[in-house]
């Protein structure tokens, strides 16, 4: 039988297929993660580019093209790079590791950090001071205007010895850039004109050059994108990280596993870094009590998948750190639940504040003629009658939160306090506060002659949390629980 083969390649998987003589093909692909070739630069030692390569795994593309854009030390590169890409991209990690390693003489400032273009003019001063000497300087700089800058740029770099070489200015987190003064954008763009020395500056960004771009125009710098991590550069770069206790094998089918399950809904780095090493110690669990070894991938599936799923519903959320994660698994409890309160429930108000949200949740969810009921000392008895015979199906939580008035708010306030409360500024100023924090919601216009309504728009758990902070019974004042 006569079998012919062929095969075709693809940036990131090949296929192939094979055709029988009796017309059968059979089609396999197979994906891999296109192996970039080393990097290469006449003007830097091999042994660096080498290990260069190996502390920016995946992104061997971006940095070659970074080093044929700087070329040698002493030539004059482009004026101004502008790198963008999506967060956890690694535009700040390889911009650093890149400079750091060849030794070549930069200033990295965070544009968040330094969020006034004085901050951020004298701090790019005092790191130029710095950086031949290698020790942090302390003497203050102190730079008003550009022109300043520029008069004091061209003496430090004088003064230096980086006046043979390029200087990289990066700075981090330049859309921050576009809330400063009009000139300082267009001044950083144009900086190897102003300043006639060999300098580059470049701009990390999370968002397209065109959000940056002035209506009058500007010098274009030259742009390049970072793209986002695939599942297999992912894959390369978690693997990396495998404890020393247990085999690379054994590591990278964990993370195999945890990427199946958070890739679609988070391909942050960060996150996934933060992730992995969280739910590891869970992954390892039976093979520490030795109920399976590292190659019965299906068990250690089966005893990590729940717990997985229910750590998907706080991605990004951080609702508890690190240490009180591992505690809960510790003591047994069940993935994703916290004993006492969550992040969601455990919210910082003042005192009348909670017990503000606590009579608006009284208000929405009971009706009004039972706050005789639960409210007052000689009340009598209120029965189910009629009404919870016609009623009896419908629960008043599943109805949602009905409107209620200040007045009826502030009564039931000063029923459940003990002490007394005068309806003072700083009770109303409280109650904006709450609507503030989308914890309260006003009904209905402005301008309405009635006065204001609202509606609580907490859930149960969340009320239950904070009324248990002041120790207060909520359960025993809602009408859908007698």
């Amino acid at each position: 039988m006569q079998v012919i083969t062929e095969t075709f390649y693809f940036p990131d998987h090949c296929i192939s297929y094979l055709c029988t003589s009796k017309g059968t093909c059979i089609f396999r692909t197979n994906y891999r993660t296109s192996k970039m070739p080393n990097l290469e630069h006449p003007a830097y030692p091999a042994a660096d580019l080498l290990h260069l390569e190996s502390l920016v795994p995946c992104r061997e593309s971006q940095v070659s093209m970074l080093l044929s854009i700087f070329g040698e030390r002493q030539q004059f590169s482009f004026p101004c790079i502008f790198i963008y890409g999506h967060t956890a991209s690694g535009k700040t990690y390889v911009m650093q590791t890149l400079l750091t390693t060849l030794q070549l003489p930069h200033v990295f400032v965070n544009c968040v950090e330094c969020f006034t273009s004085r901050l951020l003019l004298e701090e790019i001063l005092i790191q130029l001071q710095s950086c031949s000497s290698g020790t942090e300087q302390t003497s203050p700089v102190r730079c008003d205007t550009l022109n300043d800058f520029v008069r004091l740029f061209k003496q430090a770099v004088d003064s230096q010895e980086v006046q043979h070489q390029t200087l990289y200015i990066v700075l981090d987190r330049a859309e921050q850039l576009r809330e400063m003064e009009a000139n300082i954008l267009p001044a950083f763009l144009r900086l190897q004109e102003l300043t006639d020395r060999n300098v580059t500056v470049v701009l990390l960004s999370e968002i397209v050059w065109e959000l940056f771009r002035p209506n009058m125009g500007c010098f274009e710098p030259f742009t390049m994108y970072f793209p986002d991590y695939s599942i297999g550069h992912l894959q390369k770069i978690l693997s990396q990280n495998h404890p020393p206790e247990y085999s690379a094998d054994f590591y990278a089918a964990y993370i195999n596993i945890l990427l199946g399950v958070f890739y679609m809904v988070c391909r942050d780095l960060k996150e996934l870094r933060h992730l992995a090493a969280l739910n590891f110690a869970k992954y390892c669990e039976p093979v520490v009590r030795g109920e399976a070894n590292e190659r019965d991938t299906r068990k250690l599936w089966k005893n990590i998948e729940p717990h997985l799923k229910k750590a998907m519903q706080t991605v990004y959320l951080r609702e508890i750190s690190s240490s009180q994660w591992e505690r809960l698994q510790h003591d047994g409890g069940e993935a994703g639940q916290l004993k006492g309160l969550s992040a969601h429930t455990h919210v910082e108000l003042p005192y009348y504040s909670k017990f503000l949200l606590i009579a608006a949740y009284l208000a929405s969810y009971n009706p009004v003629r039972t706050d005789k009921r639960f409210f007052l000392k000689h009340h009598g008895k209120i029965k189910k009658t009629n009404f919870m015979k016609k009623h009896e199906k419908t629960s008043n939580h599943l109805l949602g939160p009905k409107p209620f008035p200040l007045d009826r708010l502030l009564a039931i306030l000063y029923s459940i306090v003990d002490n007394r409360v005068a309806p003072t500024a700083n009770i109303f100023s409280q109650i904006t506060s709450l609507v503030t924090l989308q914890l309260l919601s006003v009904v209905g216009q402005n301008d309405q002659l009635d006065g204001p309504r609202y509606k609580c728009t907490v859930s149960l758990d969340f009320i239950r949390a904070i009324a248990r902070t002041v120790n207060f019974d909520i359960i025993k004042y809602l009408y859908d629980f007698l």
